[in-house]
């Protein structure tokens, strides 16, 4: 019997969502679906977007690309779909590249052939006890998964105000024998980032590459 993938991410849904957000879920979201693209044109993945403000911010810095963000929390999914779309719940201009995989991004990496210069994972959540440490998602071998969808030049970012996660990640890196820094940048600003359950003083980045 084929072993069954332990589960990364917490609940699926939250509280109760609006008419209008549910109806986004039902009739923009399976519009986003991101295309199996051949691998041609390098896109950018944010995994895990939250509510979708550093994928928008993504989205409009970069027009000609395509931006893909997966998470399977649907009440982010919801608050990104209510805003990238207007008053007739058209999709804004700025936000027409957005393509939107609702669920686990593994299962997503293990379907599509793209290719991506820029991979983004803001503020994974860091499972603080020892028994749930198993569920973090930046294992080594997932980095490497990860590494393996990197156009040449690509490069894997990941940010955390959680420093026991971040150095447990570093460490995790370093089994995979791919090349990494620490990533001196301004904090990138999302709800997550505010609410700093860690307490500390600023984000950790690390910029990871082939």
């Amino acid at each position: 019997m084929e072993k069954q993938e332990i589960r990364t991410f917490g609940r699926r849904h939250g509280k109760k969502l609006s008419a209008r957000q549910q109806w986004l879920l039902d009739n923009i979201l399976p519009t986003l679906f991101p295309k199996n693209e051949s691998g041609n044109k390098p896109d950018i993945l944010e995994i895990g977007f939250g509510a979708g403000e550093h994928l928008r911010e993504l989205a409009e810095n970069n027009p000609g690309k395509t931006v893909i963000g997966a998470e399977p929390f649907m009440n982010g999914v919801a608050s990104l779909l209510s805003a990238i779309t207007d008053e007739t719940d058209s999709i804004r201009p700025e936000y027409k590249n957005i393509r939107i995989f609702a669920d686990d991004v593994r299962d997503f990496l293990r379907e599509t052939n793209s290719k991506f210069e820029q991979i983004w994972i803001l503020h994974p959540d860091p499972w603080p006890k020892a028994k749930h440490e198993k569920r973090r998602l930046l294992h080594a071998e997932f980095i490497k998964t990860l590494s393996d969808h990197l156009t040449k030049n690509g490069k894997i970012i990941i940010g955390t105000d959680h420093w026991e996660y971040f150095d447990w990640i570093t460490q995790e890196v370093k089994k995979t024998g791919l090349n990494y820094k620490i990533h001196n940048i301004e904090t990138i600003n999302t709800r997550y980032q505010k609410k700093n359950k860690a307490g500390t003083e600023a984000p950790k980045y690390l910029l990871i590459y082939n």
